[in-house]
C-alpha cells in the first residue's frame, strides 16, 4: 500500500512539474514579440524563439509585427460642396513598438480601425467633389499623415492609406455625364475653329502665290477639272480662262473712257 501511495505521489509531482514547465515555456515566431509583465509591472519585450516566464507571477501578451491589411467599411460622407457620396478605403499598418501598443492603448487594432473611419469621413468631408475624383493621391497622403501621427504614441506605423471606391447618386452621375459632354463639345468647336483659322491662312498664302504667278490660276483650274472628272457624278464643268476676266475688265474700262 505504501509503495502504491509513493508511486501516485511521484506521478502527481511529475504532472505538477510538467504543468508548471508548460506554463513557463513559450515559443514565439520570428514575427511575434511578447510583452512581459511581472506582478503588473513591465519588465521587457521577449522573443522570438523559446522564452521562459515565471508561472502565476509573469503575464505575457503576444503582439504580431506583420503588416495588417484592413478594409475600411463604406462611409457615407457629404463633401465640402454638399455632394453626398459613399467612400471606402484600405489601410496598411504594422506594430513597431510592442510595448507602446500594449501599454498606451487598449486593443490597438480596434482603436486604429475606429480612427481610420473617423479620419476618412473628416478628410473627405473637407474636400470638394472634384478634388475627390481628380486628386485622390493628395487625399491618400493626407489620410496617411493624419492617421500615422495619431497612432505614433501607440507604437503603430501606418504605411499606406488608399481610397478604393467612390459611389455617387444617379442624379450626380447624370450631371457629370452632361458636364463631360458639354466639355467635349466645347473642345470640338475650339478645334474646328482653330482648323478653319489655319486653313484660312494657308488658303490666303496659296491665293497670293497663284495670283502673282502668270497662268497660275489657269493651272489650278485645270487641276480642279482633273479631280472632278475622276469622280463619278452628273456635274458638268466648263473651264473659264482667268485671262478672260482681265479682258472683260479692260473692255469695261475702255467703254467708261468713251462715255
Amino acid at each position: 500500500m505504501i509503495i502504491v501511495l509513493n508511486f501516485l505521489a511521484i506521478i502527481l509531482v511529475l504532472l505538477l512539474v510538467l504543468t508548471l514547465l508548460g506554463m513557463a515555456v513559450r515559443i514565439f515566431a520570428e514575427y511575434e514579440r511578447g510583452v512581459t509583465f511581472r506582478l503588473g509591472r513591465f519588465v521587457g519585450t521577449k522573443g522570438p524563439g523559446l522564452i521562459f516566464i515565471i508561472p502565476f507571477i509573469d503575464r505575457i501578451e503576444k503582439v504580431s509585427l506583420r503588416t495588417v491589411v484592413y478594409d475600411v467599411p463604406v462611409q457615407e460622407v457629404i463633401t465640402k460642396d454638399n455632394v453626398t457620396c459613399r467612400v471606402n478605403a484600405v489601410l496598411y499598418y504594422r506594430v513597431v513598438e510592442p510595448k507602446n501598443a500594449v501599454i498606451n492603448v487598449q486593443r490597438f487594432h480596434e482603436a486604429t480601425i475606429q480612427l481610420s473611419q473617423t479620419t476618412l469621413r473628416s478628410v473627405v468631408g473637407d474636400a470638394e467633389f472634384d478634388e475627390l475624383l481628380s486628386e485622390r493621391e493628395k487625399l491618400n497622403q493626407k489620410l496617411q499623415q493624419i492617421i500615422d501621427q495619431a497612432t505614433d504614441p501607440w507604437g503603430i506605423k501606418v504605411t499606406t492609406v488608399e481610397i478604393k471606391d467612390v459611389t455617387i447618386p444617379d442624379s450626380i452621375q447624370r450631371s457629370i455625364g452632361r458636364q463631360a459632354e458639354a466639355e467635349r463639345r466645347r473642345r470640338a468647336v475650339i478645334i474646328q475653329a482653330e482648323g478653319e483659322k489655319q486653313a484660312a491662312k494657308e488658303l490666303a498664302e496659296a491665293a497670293d502665290i497663284l495670283s502673282k504667278q502668270k497662268g497660275g490660276l489657269t493651272l489650278r483650274s485645270l487641276r480642279t477639272a482633273l479631280e472632278m472628272s475622276a469622280e463619278k457624278g452628273n456635274t458638268i464643268y466648263f473651264p473659264f480662262p482667268m485671262e478672260f476676266t482681265s479682258l472683260m475688265n479692260l473692255i469695261g474700262g475702255e467703254e467708261n473712257e468713251e462715255k
